[in-house]
């Protein structure tokens, strides 16, 4: 077992191909993932977790990657990036608005993919397709370009009344997913959530708001040797060495043979990545 390198987890980026190109970030290095499909490898957890802000030691990793202090401070942590529609820059409480007026006041995607099943969410115009490649889908399309974060927020959950928002993590990575065509569901949600949609249309400008109604589908093929037919998760503040064959890599997890680990989940855990041959 010859060690290759260590430094703080992130979320791993993916560059698009058939299949997908990932790394594993540690620290200022990285790690080109794909190569080891079929190889044993190994992940030891050092013991420290450093917050990805301010950088101080913390017990437990919060919002992905922050100590708690930063979590209670920073807009990136606030509520309303998990419900965008709860947005309150207007009320004058942002708690950074600069940072919201560069994040939140740019264009915004809603999309639908198909992951364990359909589902509806929404992605920054910059993180197209990125934050399809995250989440595991195998196939995603645009369906309406917005003005503001808000906005998406607010569409997402009139469309969310009649389609799922979540992703079902196990069923993603044994690769179960339904047969679909989603430019036919897009058309079918929009006929049954015209009235709520031309409604925010009007009090928010049209010009604010687009229906793709001619946007293509993307098709998403992960390095994946075998899908497993159980889902078994590592974590490493139960078992700090996280090792097997890796079978593959779908969303931000790595698939070994001797179960699943969410990189994500662990962003800013001091690793170290081992290999062999």
């Amino acid at each position: 077992m010859t060690p290759v390198m260590e430094g703080a987890l992130s979320k791993m980026p993916a560059q698009l191909g058939d299949p997908i190109q990932y790394s594993l970030p540690l620290g200022d290095q990285s790690v080109a993932l794909n190569a080891y499909l079929g190889k044993p490898i190994s992940l030891e957890w050092l013991g420290a977790i450093n917050c990805s802000h301010c950088g101080r030691k913390t017990k437990k990793s919060y919002s992905q990657g922050y100590c708690y202090p930063c979590m209670q401070k920073l807009p990136q942590c606030d509520r309303c990036i998990m419900s965008p529609e709860l947005c309150h820059y207007d009320q004058g409480t942002c708690r950074d608005s600069s940072w919201g007026e560069q994040f939140c006041f740019q264009d915004h995607y809603v999309y639908l993919s198909n992951t364990s099943g359909v589902k509806v969410g929404i992605t920054r115009g910059t993180q197209v397709p990125t934050r399809w490649v995250d989440q595991g889908a195998v196939q995603a399309m645009p369906i309406m370009r917005v003005a503001t974060r808000k906005l998406s927020g607010q569409v997402e959950r009139i469309i969310g009344e009649h389609i799922a928002d979540k992703t079902n993590w196990r069923k993603m990575l044994k690769n179960e997913y339904p047969e679909v065509s989603l430019a036919q569901l897009r058309d079918e949600l929009f006929d049954t959530c015209n009235d709520a949609i031309s409604e925010l249309e009007q009090s928010h400008g049209i010009q604010n708001m687009t229906r793709l109604s001619d946007a293509q589908v993307l098709d998403l093929n992960y390095p994946v040797i075998e899908y497993p037919s159980k889902v078994t998760a590592h974590n490493f503040d139960k078992t700090p060495v996280v090792s097997g064959v890796l079978m593959g890599i779908k969303g931000q997890y790595l698939i070994l043979d001797t179960g699943v680990l969410n990189v994500r989940k662990f962003t800013s855990y001091n690793v170290r990545f081992s290999a062999e041959g």
